[in-house]
């Protein structure tokens, strides 16, 4: 099975989003210089996630994006459903039912097997991801990684985030 490349872009940001500080955000600009990437091809995949509810976007001056929920409530699965949509890697197209040696439909009773046996790969494979937490990602990142990129990791986003002003409760409300 084939991903895209979005995918680990998306993976990586989102990675990258869990490290900001409380409400704080992150420029898509940014995440695509620290990942050498467009920030037009970046830009797709962050909408992307944004529409899954895995990223909120916050626009303004200092605005940029940070994880629409906790870390260890967002999956590889999410992730890559986000990013590649929710249809199967493989899609039956029935050849077996074309050609010089098709059968009237009553000998296609039968599901076709190779058709039943990429979607139990699918299912399996779905099933890996579905376990696999973003927190668990970052986790094993800060554990087992170079201490070097560990390090220049967390500098850059230390860097680059963009702290929100929070809204004191002494203010009056404009309701």
């Amino acid at each position: 099975m084939k991903l895209g490349e979005g995918v680990e872009a998306a993976i990586h940001c989102a990675a990258m989003l869990a490290g900001v500080d409380g409400n704080s955000t992150m420029s898509g600009a940014a995440m695509a210089e620290a990942f050498g990437l467009s920030p037009s091809y970046l830009l797709k995949h962050l909408n992307q996630l944004t529409t899954a509810r895995i990223l909120e976007s916050v626009p303004g001056p200092a605005g940029g994006y940070r994880l629409a929920r906790p870390a260890e409530r967002i999956t590889l699965l999410d992730i890559v459903l986000a990013v590649e949509g929710r249809e199967p890697a493989f899609r039956c197209g029935e050849i077996r039912q074309r050609g010089p040696v098709k059968l009237d439909a009553s000998a296609y009773v039968k599901p076709c097997g190779i058709n039943a046996a990429m979607l139990k790969a699918e299912r399996a494979y779905r099933a890996a991801l579905a376990e696999a937490t973003l927190s668990d990602i970052v986790a094993d990142f800060m554990n087992d990684a170079d201490p070097r990129t560990v390090a220049a990791s967390c500098a850059f986003v230390e860097r680059r985030q963009r702290p929100q002003k929070v809204q004191s409760s002494s203010q009056p409300s404009k309701a």
